[in-house]
């Protein structure tokens, strides 16, 4: 299956800028004023949508729930969608229903459940409450294009906005144990040697690579979303 990242970046425009220095005026050196000292920060509106890439949006008690997003996050998690169905059984739909809530801010999305059709009936392709490899392979699609994802006590999963890419922090880190652990058999992974662990995985799949890369996390999240979800085995 084609990997297809969308490098999105959230754009914060700054109108006006404070004085860097005193400006020096006939000979006289004059402070920044109130007005150029505070920069004037111009906020994006958010955008409302109640669906992400084909799939209608709906809160956790089933009722429609249009949200209001930052437009780059709203673009990256239809891309994250895509690629999520991309990589699963021939046999789903694509995603039909995508169970969350949306913080205030429009940056944020906890992800309760992904939904799919398959011989006429809904299914649950990822449930919060089923840990099972398909939640395993949903984090690791979630990894691939979030810097921060989060599981939350009751198996829900907290994504932030921000550019995919691997930055090391204790959550990733966290996932790539897990992984290794439970969608690769590998029992011994911890998380001082992780990157060899998930290296092994990589090796397997024929993708070697270091994990700790760009290219590595992308291929590591990648072929373990692929085998949560059953679409390859990399035997």
């Amino acid at each position: 299956m084609n990997d297809n990242p969308y490098p999105f970046s959230r754009r914060r425009l700054l109108a006006g800028a404070a004085a860097a220095s005193a400006v020096t005026l006939t000979g006289v050196a004059v402070a920044p004023t109130a007005a150029t000292a505070t920069p004037v920060r111009t906020t994006i509106p958010l955008v409302v949508r109640d669906r992400i890439a084909t799939a209608a949006l709906r809160a956790p008690d089933g009722t429609v729930a249009a949200a209001r997003f930052q437009a780059d996050f709203h673009a990256r998690l239809a891309a994250w969608l895509a690629f999520w169905s991309a990589n699963s059984p021939r046999a789903w739909s694509a995603p039909v229903q995508v169970v969350g809530r949306v913080a205030p801010a429009g940056d944020a999305l906890t992800l309760h459940a992904i939904r799919y059709r398959r011989d006429d009936e809904l299914r649950a392709g990822f449930a919060a409450g089923r840990r099972d490899a398909s939640h395993a392979a949903t984090l690791a699609s979630l990894h691939h294009h979030f810097p921060s994802v989060r599981v939350l006590p009751d198996g829900t999963v907290r994504v932030g906005d921000g550019p995919a890419g691997f930055t090391g922090t204790p959550g990733q880190v966290a996932f790539a144990v897990a992984a290794c652990r439970e969608l690769w058999g590998d029992g011994d992974a911890t998380a001082a040697r992780w990157a060899e662990h998930a290296g092994r995985a990589l090796a397997r799949a024929g993708q070697p690579a270091d994990a700790a890369s760009h290219a590595g996390w992308a291929a590591f999240t990648r072929i373990s979303l692929r085998r949560g979800l059953g679409t390859e085995s990399y035997e």
